[in-house]
């Protein structure tokens, strides 16, 4: 699977949820999430925005350690060969592109429909809210 930036932002701004569960079962090795270059930047760029800091519970050096814990539980993937689905934001192409190359099942991320939107579809995986995907798995967790 591969888990978009917008869940982990949202694990961190919030205690409970559905975001934070699939970081929990990240952590803990119930998922195995992919990651590659673009991703891994991106999570990077984004945990450090003075914007998150100001609204997150946890300061920089809590996120860095999550960070660091999360990337120690992804598999890293290198990206070979760039695919284009063309969709609404650009930024948008890389998790595709990822998932793609490790064969993942899931993109899970807040932003379904915009990643479901491109020109070029992929039956390998599905684009998933975090809340549906663990509904679908029929595992329990408290909201």
């Amino acid at each position: 699977m591969v888990v978009d930036t917008n869940i982990l932002v949202s694990a961190i701004l919030s205690s409970d949820g559905a975001a934070r569960e699939v970081l929990r079962r990240c952590l803990t090795g119930r998922y195995r999430p992919l990651i590659g270059n673009a991703l891994f930047l991106e999570y990077e760029d984004v945990l450090s925005r003075e914007k998150l800091s100001a609204a997150a519970p946890v300061g920089p050096e809590d996120r860095e350690a999550l960070l660091d814990a999360f990337l120690g539980a992804c598999q890293w993937i290198e990206i070979v060969f760039l695919w284009r689905p063309n969709l609404p934001d650009e930024a948008d192409n890389h998790p595709v592109e990822l998932a793609v190359a490790g064969n993942a099942t899931a993109i899970v991320t807040h932003n379904a429909r915009d990643l479901a939107a491109g020109e070029l579809a992929f039956d390998s995986f599905r684009v998933v809210a975090p809340g549906d995907l663990l509904r679908e798995e029929k595992l329990t967790w408290l909201p």
